[in-house]
């Protein structure tokens, strides 16, 4: 089955402070996309389709997307621009990004993000669940809230309600602390180490593209347009409860190792170094 991973790289990285998705992780200059792209090639995708803001392409293809083009089909897509408000310079977020790539992507596909490293068996998992989807049934890999966070500050995750091994419901928490607790909507609320979280691993059939769509439209018509963003898990929440749409949710008890802060590099470079010692990326 040809199937595609869509690498969102279009984010501003302000936390970070600079180009975060070409960072190397490794000692040869390798950064998390390449070994993201070399576990999915492995589970059977066969195109990666990076979505890139205009003013990061040149670099990010300098940087990361040459290499990645020698072992695999690559395309890039830039995320539209053009409806932000005077004033706004970050893009309006993950569901909008996925959009913008309609025209490249006539497949099954997966999502993930550029700055996030996710394993081999994920890919996997979301890989043999497309092969048999048809349009609407969807797929999503969990992990533990406890093998998620920042010693460095707060992060952003997807909190996940799963019943009979399916999502039942998924809500966006912007401000988690290491101690896992969320500020949500101005309450403190405590959330448990085993919470199951979205880290933005999805599976689609391209049925998503027409529901993209018509909620962006919502969205663009009902959104204060300086601040708020379309976040993927808002469209999947959204199509479970109109019933169009199922989320088959695989559950990760691994450690997720991504980047939100520079000082988080240290821990996703021993990592990264410890797999390659072990033999786990000896053909990269």
């Amino acid at each position: 089955m040809s199937a595609a991973l869509v690498i969102m790289a279009a984010g501003m990285g302000s936390r970070f402070g600079g180009l975060k998705q070409a960072e190397p992780v490794s000692s040869d200059g390798r950064s998390i996309p390449d070994f993201s792209v070399y576990d999915a090639k492995k589970a059977g995708f066969d195109k990666v389709v990076f979505i890139l803001r205009d003013d990061m392409k040149e670099d990010f293809i300098r940087l990361v997307g040459r290499r990645i083009e020698k072992q695999i089909d690559t395309e890039y897509v830039i995320q539209d621009t053009s409806s932000l408000p005077s004033g706004r310079k970050k893009p309006f977020g993950t569901a909008h990004a996925i959009l913008c790539c309609r025209d490249a992507v006539k497949t099954p596909f997966a999502v993930i993000n550029a700055d996030d490293y996710y394993g081999k068996d994920a890919f996997f998992d979301i890989y043999r669940h497309l092969e048999k989807a048809g349009a609407g049934e969807y797929a999503m890999t969990a992990y533990k809230l406890k093998n998620t966070l920042s010693e460095n500050g707060t992060v952003s995750r997807g909190i996940c309600e799963v019943e009979n091994g399916f999502l039942k419901k998924i809500t966006e928490h912007t401000k988690i602390s290491t101690d896992m607790s969320s500020d949500f909507n101005g309450n403190v609320i405590r959330l448990a180490p085993d919470t199951p979280v979205s880290m933005n691993l999805w599976g689609f059939t391209p049925d998503i593209f027409d529901e993209l769509d018509e909620e962006f439209k919502v969205f663009m018509r009902s959104s204060d347009l300086m601040k708020d963003e379309f976040f993927i898990p808002s469209v999947v929440q959204n199509m479970i409860a109109k019933g169009t749409a199922s989320v088959r949710v695989f559950e990760c008890s691994s450690k997720w190792y991504g980047i939100t802060y520079r000082e988080d590099m240290a821990v996703i470079k021993n990592k990264i170094g410890e797999y390659i010692s072990n033999g786990l990326y000896d053909q990269i």
